[in-house]
């Protein structure tokens, strides 16, 4: 019998009892259009005409960039009643060789677009186009004023790039993702006015961009979306589905996501008091329970669960085996990605094993492995340019100590762990730098492959809890998830009914949490209605109410900093585990030695992304 979204009713005692909590949009059907659809997506777009408030863009106001050979446009409206004219624009940049362009004579230029000329691998007619999604901590996205330099590593290869401005958790769920949505229309109601294959927009981001990116790709055409969409004037009558989405580090899966931490983290936190302990022990079961009703299956169709265990909290079954697996596969992989003598230091600010990792302004020309001409090996890997800064000098630990992506999320400050900080001369001697404090990890050097002793053991090594318990959904609301379900003031609300349950007989939080659960938005919907709009699995798994009612992305790539504490391994493993249950393509791996970054094994972010992009659609 297929049970209801969420299960409730738990006690603080170590007894949970199991009852239902329905969804706010109960039978959702998805209506599915009579369309074509092009062969590398199963994107749909339906056949009644598109209805606008908003115009076209305007073929006779292009800009042009001779050194990149760009034309571009920005400052373009994207819905027609926007809730935040300062986000709600978007910028697009086309490679110069699909326009025919005639001078107009005041700086700009008037367009047709030309598809006899190729660039890369595409021509307009073929070319992708991928929107960036760059909101870490479900932040808001400023909307390009000027030309962005960085669109030139996408226009070069052919691609169309498109930077939309967007709402952020200020403006409360689902604001950032309708906006990005009603950007993905509006391109749509562009079709031949703009180069480009509407049927090939993918999208990508990291953490909360790369949440952000992961409900674009779960979420297509979700009837969820509707009244929001229809709130700011979008497009209608046209898709805000993507062919694919690229995720870094997605924080997503934030029904569970609290649990998941206790479950997966909790055993590295020290000092607890009686009762924070009980809570975080409670919530760790709770997770359990709601994998065993999960139902994810291995690639051999084995059903993953859990099972009670003699040390920690349900640490045995096939789904702890799986994650276990996941860890080891990460290892071994780094064991044969890595030279030796490997300088840790070096590697620390997300390079890992064999590239830098960071994708934003890191030397995006380079192949994978290779060394920019002014840097020899042993020397440190650029790192990049985030959003609001570089990242300190900070010796390494081994583990993500740091806020390397700033988001302004609350992070503690995390006890314990082992320091790899050297230069390992030989694989061994790196196996005995993790082996430091307690043996947990077994190395074969015939075969160069290791394996370890539990999860909790790499736990308390190298990925100690960086959150307090409530990582999502702080005791005192103040957490950026908080924000995100607020109601739009930049003021924190409680959104997790699991823990709303556990503690409503705590005189300090249980009215709290509440309250705050029994709120609607201006639309009338309550935060559960909320955070199924912004649960990709609420659309991936038939756990759900909503499973199989929006238009899922044919391909996904999805990549994390194993070592990261800013959420559950579980998250990355879960997704990746319902999408190739669902039916679409998936490339999941974990890397090892990495963080909160835009984690790769070999190379950039960016050349990986592109690469992936044109692998899809070979």
């Amino acid at each position: 019998m297929k049970l209801p979204k969420r299960v409730i009713g738990m006690m603080l005692s170590a007894t949970l009892v199991l009852t239902g909590c329905g969804a706010a949009n109960d039978n959702i059907e998805k209506e599915v259009s009579n369309t074509e659809t092009d062969e590398t997506s199963n994107v749909e777009t339906e056949d009644n005409s598109a209805e606008a408030t908003v115009d076209k863009i305007d073929v006779t106001k292009w800009n042009y960039n001779s050194e990149d050979n760009v034309y571009w446009q920005i400052g373009i409206s994207y819905c027609g009643n926007p809730a935040a004219k300062e986000y709600e624009t978007l910028g697009i940049f086309i490679p110069g060789d699909y326009m025919t362009a005639s001078d107009n004579g005041d700086g700009t230029y008037t367009c047709e677009i030309n598809t006899q000329v190729s660039v890369g691998n595409y021509t307009a007619e073929t070319a992708p186009l991928v929107i960036q999604v760059d909101t870490p901590g479900y932040s808001a996205m400023e909307a390009p004023t000027d030309y962005v330099s960085e669109a030139a590593e996408y226009t070069s290869q052919g691609f169309v790039y498109v930077k939309a401005g967007c709402r952020g958790r200020d403006a409360g769920a689902p604001a950032g993702v309708t906006d990005l949505k009603a950007a993905i229309r509006y391109i749509r109601y562009n079709e031949g006015n703009v180069p480009g294959s509407m049927e090939r927009i993918f999208s990508f981001g990291m953490s909360g961009g790369g949440a952000q990116s992961a409900l674009l790709g779960a979420t297509g055409d979700s009837e969820l979306y509707t009244p929001y969409l229809e709130a700011i004037g979008a497009v209608s009558g046209v898709s805000d589905a993507v062919a694919g989405s690229m995720c870094w580090c997605p924080i997503t899966n934030l029904d569970y996501a609290n649990e998941a931490y206790e479950w997966n983290l909790g055993v590295s936190r020290a000092d607890l008091d009686q009762d924070m302990q009980q809570l975080s022990d409670d919530m760790a079961e709770a997770f359990a329970l709601y994998v065993n009703e999960l139902g994810l299956t291995d690639e051999n169709g084995n059903v993953l669960s859990l099972t009670e265990s003699e040390e920690g909290i349900y640490q045995a079954g096939s789904y702890y085996d799986y994650l276990k697996s996941v860890i080891e596969q990460s290892l071994n992989n780094f064991l044969q990605d890595t030279s030796f003598p490997y300088d840790a230091q070096s590697s620390s600010a997300g390079g890992g094993m064999g590239g830098n990792g960071m994708g934003r302004g890191n030397r995006g020309d380079l192949a994978d492995g290779e060394l920019p001409d002014d840097m020899t090996d042993g020397e440190k890997q650029p790192k990049g340019e985030l959003p609001d800064g570089e990242l300190p000098d900070k010796e390494f630990t081994g583990r993500d100590t740091e806020n390397q992506y700033n988001d302004d999320i609350n992070r503690t400050e995390t006890t314990g762990g082992i320091t790899l900080s050297d230069t390992y001369e030989t694989a061994q001697d790196y196996i005995d730098a993790l082996n430091a404090e307690t043996n947990w990890v077994s190395y074969d050097s015939e075969t160069n492959t290791a394996a370890i002793t539990s999860i909790a053991d790499f736990v308390k090594a190298l990925k100690p809890a960086s959150k307090s318990v409530g990582a999502f959904d702080d005791l005192n609301a103040t957490q950026g998830e908080n924000i995100l379900f607020g109601y739009g003031d930049g003021s924190g609300a409680h959104f997790d009914s699991i823990m709303a349950e556990l503690l409503k007989d705590n005189e300090e939080y249980g009215e709290a949490y509440a309250s705050d659960l029994e709120k609607t938005d201006s639309l009338g919907n309550t935060v559960d209605y909320r955070l199924n709009m912004y649960n990709p699995m609420y659309y991936l798994n038939d756990y759900y109410e909503g499973y199989q009612s929006s238009n899922v992305a044919s391909y996904w790539r999805i990549r994390s900093g194993i070592n990261q504490g800013d959420t559950a391994l579980s998250t990355e493993v879960n997704l990746a585990l319902a999408l190739e249950n669902y039916g679409v393509d998936v490339d999941f791996e974990t890397v090892w030695g990495q963080g909160h970054v835009e984690a790769e094994r070999t190379g950039d972010s960016t050349s990986n992304f592109i690469a992936w992009v044109n692998e899809c659609l070979e």
